[in-house]
């Protein structure tokens, strides 16, 4: 048995792996939906003042106006049916590519980050295209919506998936991959190796390998919340890279004050009376798991896809605060997203090994 850095005594079977961390995913990204709603209200709102600021008062005003199902809870359908599989396929591909790096004498810290990042890439195949959908349906709220104009108007998931790739092809359900890995790889990669390496000091302290529930919950939550502290800046420039509007390439700058100008709604986007929204630029909102970075009015305009170019340019502009914007409530939703998936994951491993025994091979 090898026990030390390397890994303990047997190890569950990938399956068990992949279900339960499908199901302490999702329940985990459930759990925190309604805050990813309000964020991306707040980073999406076009209008000018706008019309949600603090966390408190957004939240109340979606419940009182578009209540929870198509309010709060807007997108749940796509997010869930994302969730589950991605979460498989991380965990399932954390898992192989740990076990194949420590079995061959790598370094653990080494071996825990670089398969976090494995993991990452083989679940942001199904992650990307869910949260496009997600995050546009969570912006419009109600169909039809009476309260908010966000440019969006599905009626459903389906109706979403089907307009949107009929109106702008099948590639806008990929937008903002390469943003999305930029900050997510390095996110779950530092989670993961925070994770095991907290999992280590724990087993040690406790002399044993049931830790109990309070350092399951403690361990999950220091490790989402000191990797989404240290991707912060990653987490800004990609907020600045997808939100921001580019009068240069055609647009018309920030939406009037009043929506007043919105005509017909056509093919889940509404138009102007002057059919300028074929010179709009897209407002290009965040995807993926929440960025709770919200540009402040006057924010530096970056004018360019490439990441290190935007960081350079904020540090410029705003200098390291710029960098570390919003980076409170980032680190309270990874603490509390990571210590709840993590704490499941945890749980239901060990149920799986009580009603699915299965022979372990132990490492000699």
């Amino acid at each position: 048995m090898r026990s030390q850095d390397g890994e303990v005594e047997g190890r569950p079977p990938y399956l068990h792996c992949m279900l339960a961390g499908g199901l302490g995913g999702s329940a985990g990204d459930m759990l925190m939906h309604s805050l990813d709603t309000v964020k991306t209200r707040q980073q999406g709102d076009p209008h000018i003042p706008p019309r949600y600021t603090s966390l408190g008062s957004s939240y109340l005003k979606i419940f009182r106006q578009e209540g929870i199902r198509r309010g709060l809870y807007g997108g749940w359908v796509p997010a869930l049916a994302g969730s589950f599989p991605a979460t498989c396929f991380f965990f399932g591909g954390y898992e192989w590519s740990k076990r194949q790096m420590l079995d061959h004498g790598v370094q653990p810290h080494l071996a825990y980050l670089i398969a976090g990042f494995i993991g990452d890439l083989a679940a942001s195949i199904v992650y990307v295209p869910s949260e496009v959908v997600k995050t546009r349906l969570q912006l419009q709220g109600r169909y039809n919506n009476p309260y908010f104009t966000s440019g969006y108007n599905y009626k459903g998931t389906t109706d979403a998936v089907r307009t949107i790739i009929r109106t702008e092809g099948l590639s806008a359900l990929f937008y903002g991959y390469g943003a999305t890995l930029w900050r997510d790889l390095p996110f779950s990669a530092l989670q993961f190796m925070f994770y095991e390496q907290g999992q280590k000091w724990a087993h040690q302290w406790k002399g044993s390998r049931d830790i109990g529930w309070h350092m399951e919950l403690l361990t999950g939550a220091a490790a989402g919340g000191l990797a989404g502290t240290i991707t912060c800046p990653l987490d800004v420039v990609k907020t600045r890279l997808q939100t921001q509007v580019h009068p240069g390439a055609g647009g018309l700058g920030p939406p009037p004050a009043e929506p007043s100008n919105i005509g017909a709604v056509k093919d889940g986007h509404a138009t102007t009376t002057a059919e300028a929204s074929q010179k709009l630029q897209k407002r290009l909102i965040s995807t993926s798991s929440p960025s709770t970075h919200t540009p402040k009015p006057g924010a530096v305009t970056l004018q360019t896809s490439s990441v290190i170019t935007g960081l350079r340019l904020i540090y410029k502009s705003e200098g390291i605060a710029g960098w570390f914007r919003g980076v409170g409530p980032r680190a309270s939703w990874t603490s509390i997203q990571s210590g709840c998936m993590l704490f499941l994951y945890q749980s239901i491993l060990r149920q799986l090994e009580m009603y699915m025994p299965t022979e372990r091979r132990e490492l000699v």
